[in-house]
């Protein structure tokens, strides 16, 4: 009770207002209902293109209005859970995954282990290095398919003596950086380079700069914060949380690994290597890498040789303390289905790029990035907002002077850094739930990072202008 005063009457910022996820969201979905009344109805034409709905320059056409009604806009929650299925799905099994192997004391022995061989003097060297080995993961592999090496950051950061924020600056932040401003990333950058006739790619030196100084600073961000929360732990803004199964148990010095642990610990590794080669050899995504999950668990449970009753106790004991996190992923998906009810997102989206005429070549080249800020709330999915608006941002780019590669990467950045504080992204909602941080405690962390992050990507895309970058 008293961490939780301590919590409540921390340092009284604007963003230490933020309301609880929940409320947050349920907000939002009264704000997006709203506009179903206040905006036109209407839509692109498309046509597939690589098997993907493309849209289609100069065809937007409004249509009779379909404001969302009273139950209309409750009944789109348990349809926003059904189009979530998989992601919530994901998010149980990871948690049941790391319950089995947390109750089998591989991963805290792993992790306490590795402290006491690099040494705890090092603390913040392992902060910093463990943020880019995250950053990397998002920059190489992806986003979702990372999602099981988020609760590791959890454990690590309990035993340096940080706290369940900082883990998630550590992997979420770095992670959300890293994917979002990838100079490979395929979702955003591929889909927009087939758009642009570009080759695939190209440019990707600029995108490389801005992703390495990016991850920089949220390493130093995270250091930052640790030093804080040390020196003054009333600081922390993880105080409350719930960190049972996934602490350190006993002192630094007594710990050591098991061969139970070591065939855990490599039965993990091996199913993550098994995830990647499916990733990119077969295009493996959320169902097959719940499946893979859901193996390593069945796995770990019989090397460890664990009686079906605690097996089963253990799984149920994880999926409750996973439920939040999926619930909300759920809950965030409903905006998306108040959007389609509505036919408002093709609206906003091209009310939004109308308001970029007339503007100076510097001007509408930050202009863009912020409509694609705003359009990512609506449209969170990085491929699907590329179709979406780049068939229309780019041709409008090259009318205002813009390179299509800057126009590209203006959608990149949009996209990209308003993913850490975007609540509409079921990845983000999913990984911090992984961490056992709320939404608005994460944004309360995340939100000066991502402003000092979006200005810096503004400064790259001013030098893109300047340089003609093509």
């Amino acid at each position: 009770m008293q961490n939780e005063e301590a919590f409540n009457n921390n340092n009284k910022k604007w963003y230490n207002s933020i309301p609880h996820a929940v409320t947050l969201l349920f907000c939002i979905f009264i704000f997006i209902t709203g506009l179903t009344y206040l905006l036109p109805a209407g839509a692109y034409e498309r046509v597939l293109i690589d098997g993907r709905n493309s849209v289609v320059p100069g065809s937007y056409k409004t249509m009779v209005s379909t404001p969302v009604g009273l139950l209309d806009m409750f009944r789109a929650i348990p349809l926003g859970f059904k189009a979530a299925t998989e992601i919530i799905f994901i998010v149980l099994a990871g948690g049941i995954m790391f319950g089995i192997m947390e109750k089998t004391r591989a991963v805290e022995n792993s992790i306490g282990t590795l402290v006491k061989t690099l040494g705890s003097d090092r603390k913040f060297l392992i902060v910093v290095i463990m943020t880019f080995v995250f950053g990397f993961l998002g920059v190489a592999v992806g986003y979702e398919n990372n999602i099981a090496m988020v609760p590791i950051a959890a454990v690590l950061s309990l035993a340096l003596g940080g706290d369940l924020i900082l883990a998630a600056g550590i992997s979420v932040g770095a992670m959300t950086i890293g994917f979002g401003l990838s100079p490979i990333n395929a979702y955003t950058v591929g889909t927009g380079h087939k758009i642009a006739e570009l080759p695939m790619f190209s440019g990707f030196q600029l995108r490389a700069i801005l992703c390495f100084i990016a991850i920089c600073l949220m390493a130093y961000y995270n250091v930052r914060y640790f030093k804080k929360i040390l020196a003054k732990p009333s600081e922390s803004l993880g105080i409350g949380l719930d960190v049972e199964g996934i602490s350190l148990s006993r002192d630094i010095s007594d710990y050591k690994m098991t061969i139970n642990n070591w065939l855990i610990v490599l039965t993990f590794l091996v199913g993550m290597g098994v995830i990647l080669y499916g990733v990119f050899n077969y295009h493996w995504y959320i169902n097959e890498l719940s499946a893979v999950f859901l193996m390593i668990t069945l796995t770990c449970g019989i090397i460890s040789r664990m009686n079906p009753t605690l097996f089963s106790q253990t799984v149920l004991k994880s999926v409750a303390q996973a439920a939040p996190g999926a619930f909300m992923v759920g809950f965030a998906t409903t905006i998306k289905v108040l959007l389609e009810m509505g036919n408002i997102g093709d609206t906003i989206s091209f009310q939004l790029s109308e308001m970029l005429q007339g503007l100076s070549l510097y001007s509408s080249a930050i202009g863009m990035s912020i409509v694609q800020c705003f359009i990512n709330f609506f449209i969170p999915s990085g491929s699907g907002q590329a179709l979406a608006t780049l068939p229309v941002m780019i041709p409008l780019g090259e009318t205002l002077g813009l390179t299509r590669q800057t126009s590209i990467l203006a959608f990149q950045i949009g996209d990209g850094v308003t993913n850490l504080i975007n609540p509409t992204l079921g990845g983000l909602i999913a990984m911090i739930a992984m961490c056992r941080v709320p939404l608005d405690r994460w944004l309360r962390f995340i939100f000066p990072m991502a402003i000092l992050i979006l200005i810096i990507s503004w400064i790259a895309l001013i030098i893109a202008v300047a340089i003609g970058y093509n």
